[in-house]
C-alpha cells in the first residue's frame, strides 16, 4: 500500500518587532519617559522597559537617558522592540473602570476603594492608573495628579490632558483647593476645631518599609482637624490638609494620641484585631470632599463621594453600643 505523509501546514513566520521613533508633541512634553514608554508598549512587561532603559536601548534625541527624563516637546525617541507577552500568556494588569464621581474631556475624579494602590511600584505589579489604562485602551494621556495612600479610599484625579496635568500640580503645589478626609480615631477627640503643624520625616525601617515621623529636620506639615461625632471612646474626625507629605493625616493625628482605626503602620494592632474580628478590615480614612478649580476653565468644582458602605455600617455598631 503507498504510504501517504502528512505536510505540515506552512505557517507564515511572526514579523519581528522593529525599532520606532517617535516625535514628541506638546501634548505628551513633561512626562517621564518610563511612563511614555509604558503607555504607548501596552503589555510589554515594565520589568523589560525599564532593562532597557538601563541598557540604553531606549535613546533620546541619539542620546542615553535615566528613567526620570521628562520629554519635550520636539524629542526624538528611538523605541526598541520591545517584545509583548504571547497570546496565551495571561494578562498582566487586569481592566478596570472606577466609580466615576467627575469626567470631562481634561480630567477624570473617581472614587478610588480601600486596598488599591495608585500605582505599581514597591511590591505591587499594578495600581489605579495602570488599570485605568488598560480599561481605556485609546486614551491619549492619563495620569494621576496626585496620590492617595493605598488603604484610604475615596477622591481621587486623573489628568487627561497635559496642560490639565500641569496646572494641577501647580494648583496643589501653591495649596490652591480643599481636599477634606473622614477619619475614625482611637480617643474622645475634645476640640471643635485644632491646628496640627508638626514638621514630618521621611525614613526607613531595618526591613526597608517607608514611614514618616513627625521631627524637627522635617518639611512643614499642615492638617486642620474638625470633630464630626464622638462615638464612645471613638471619634469621627474631618481633617483637611493644608499641605500634602506623605502619610500626613496618619502621622499628626497618631501624635497627636488619636491613631486612626485599622492604621497597619501608626496605629494599634490591639485595635485592629478587634475591629477586624467584626468585618472591618481596613483603615478608616476616606478622602470624601474636594473643592478645587477646574484646571482649564477655572470653575470651582466641589465634589464628594459618601463614605464606603463598610465605614458606615462600622460607625452604625458603634452608633448602637454608645
Amino acid at each position: 500500500m503507498p504510504v501517504f505523509h502528512m505536510r505540515k501546514p506552512e505557517t507564515t513566520p511572526a514579523a519581528a518587532p522593529a525599532v520606532r521613533l517617535v516625535q514628541i508633541d506638546a501634548e505628551q512634553a513633561g512626562q517621564r519617559i518610563d511612563n511614555f514608554l509604558l503607555r504607548i508598549c501596552k503589555g510589554v512587561p515594565k520589568s523589560h522597559i525599564y532593562k532597557a532603559i538601563r541598557g540604553g536601548e531606549v535613546r533620546v534625541n541619539k542620546g542615553r537617558i535615566q528613567s526620570d527624563y521628562r520629554l519635550q516637546d520636539g524629542d526624538t525617541v528611538r523605541v526598541p522592540p520591545l517584545r509583548l507577552p504571547a497570546p496565551d500568556a495571561p494578562r498582566l494588569v487586569p481592566p478596570c473602570d472606577f466609580p466615576v464621581v467627575f469626567e470631562d474631556d481634561a480630567i477624570l475624579v473617581i472614587d478610588k476603594p480601600s486596598g488599591v494602590a495608585v500605582h505599581g511600584g514597591s511590591g505591587v505589579s499594578f495600581g489605579v492608573i495602570e488599570q485605568l489604562r488598560a480599561a481605556r485602551p485609546d486614551a491619549r494621556l492619563l495620569e494621576l495628579a496626585h496620590r492617595i495612600d493605598r488603604e484610604t479610599s475615596g477622591l481621587l484625579i486623573i489628568a487627561k490632558k497635559r496642560a490639565a496635568l500641569v496646572a494641577l500640580h501647580d494648583m496643589m503645589r501653591e495649596g490652591k483647593g480643599r481636599k477634606r478626609y473622614q477619619a475614625l480615631v482611637v480617643g474622645d477627640w475634645v476640640n471643635d476645631r485644632q491646628h496640627l503643624k508638626q514638621p514630618l520625616l521621611k525614613w526607613l525601617t531595618a526591613s526597608g518599609e517607608r514611614r514618616v515621623r513627625v521631627d524637627a529636620a522635617g518639611k512643614p506639615a499642615h492638617t486642620i482637624i474638625s470633630l464630626l461625632k464622638r462615638y464612645g471612646r471613638y471619634s469621627l474626625l474631618e481633617a483637611e490638609l493644608r499641605t500634602g507629605r506623605t502619610h500626613q493625616i496618619r502621622v499628626h493625628l497618631a501624635s497627636a494620641g488619636f491613631p486612626i482605626v485599622g492604621d497597619d503602620k501608626y496605629g494599634s494592632d490591639e485595635v485592629r484585631a478587634q475591629f477586624s474580628r467584626q468585618g472591618f478590615g481596613r483603615m478608616f480614612l476616606h478622602a470624601w470632599r474636594l473643592d478645587i478649580p477646574h484646571p482649564m476653565t477655572g470653575e470651582l468644582l466641589q465634589l464628594t463621594a459618601p463614605l464606603p458602605p463598610e465605614c458606615q455600617r462600622l460607625l452604625d455598631q458603634l452608633e448602637q453600643i454608645s
